[in-house]
């Protein structure tokens, strides 16, 4: 295992990116079509783009995908507020992990 893959930034995005996929099937199979595609769009996307920023040629280059990276959890954290907000049963614990996942990112471009 590479000093990259036991990033803490890297795991929890994964593991939040794996629990996205499960919780969109769950919604795919509620007839939630739109919004589980919406959700699994920018849910994994916040992991590909801090894995991607791991390999970054530049100090701009990294925050730049940092940047990105912190946009998807935003955007994650809005599609799961909509369904929450429109009865949809949200895990708070997914809730949660967004939450802490932007914080650790808004430090990581902060301190970069």
């Amino acid at each position: 295992m590479s000093k990259l893959d036991k990033s803490p930034i890297r795991t929890k995005s994964f593991q939040f990116a794996c629990d996205i996929v499960k919780y969109c099937d769950k919604l795919k199979n509620d007839k939630n079509f739109e919004l589980a595609s919406q959700l699994l769009r920018s849910g994994t996307s916040t992991g590909a783009n801090t894995r991607e920023a791991q390999r970054a040629v530049s100090t701009k280059d990294f925050k730049y995908k940092f940047s990105i990276a912190l946009k998807e959890a935003d955007e994650t954290k809005y599609w799961l507020q909509i369904l929450k907000a429109t009865g949809r049963e949200v895990p708070e614990e997914m809730m949660n992990n967004c939450e802490e996942l932007i914080k650790i990112l808004v430090s990581i471009i902060k301190n970069s």
